[in-house]
C-alpha cells in the first residue's frame, strides 16, 4: 500500500507536516487546518475516476489495468490509500486535490508538495 495524505493549511498558518499527517491519521482535528468541502472533493474523485469500478462508497478499482484505491476523511483531510496504483494514477489524483487546493503530503518520502517547499 502507498499513503497520500492532504490538507489546506489557514492562511499565514505553516505547522511540522509529519506531526500533522499523524494527528489526521489519528482522526484528531488539527487547529490551524482548513476545514474540507470533503463531499465535493468525493465528488470530483469519482468523475475523475468515472471509467473505474466504484467498489463501494470510498473505493475504487481498475477494471482496465493495475490498481486500487481507498479514501478515508476527515473533515480536514483526505487520506488516499493506493493498491497496486501507478504512478500516473497517484498524478492525477494529487492534480485533482491540488484543484481544492490540498498539496499532497507523502510520508513515505515524507515531503509535502507545495509552494512552500518548491
Amino acid at each position: 500500500m502507498y499513503e497520500l495524505l492532504f490538507w489546506q493549511y489557514q492562511d499565514g498558518i505553516y505547522l511540522n507536516h509529519h506531526l500533522v499527517y499523524e494527528a489526521l491519521v489519528e482522526q484528531q482535528e488539527v487547529e490551524g487546518l482548513e476545514t474540507l468541502p470533503v463531499q465535493v472533493i468525493l465528488n470530483r474523485i469519482n468523475s475523475v475516476f468515472s471509467n473505474w469500478e466504484k467498489v463501494d462508497e470510498n473505493s475504487w478499482k481498475n477494471t482496465k489495468g493495475k490498481g486500487a484505491f481507498h479514501v478515508k476523511t476527515t473533515p480536514q483531510s483526505i487520506q488516499i490509500d493506493c493498491y497496486g496504483t501507478e504512478g500516473k494514477t497517484m498524478d492525477l489524483l494529487a492534480d485533482t486535490l491540488e484543484e481544492f487546493k490540498c498539496p499532497l503530503y507523502d510520508p513515505q518520502v515524507p515531503v509535502r508538495y507545495d509552494e512552500m517547499n518548491e
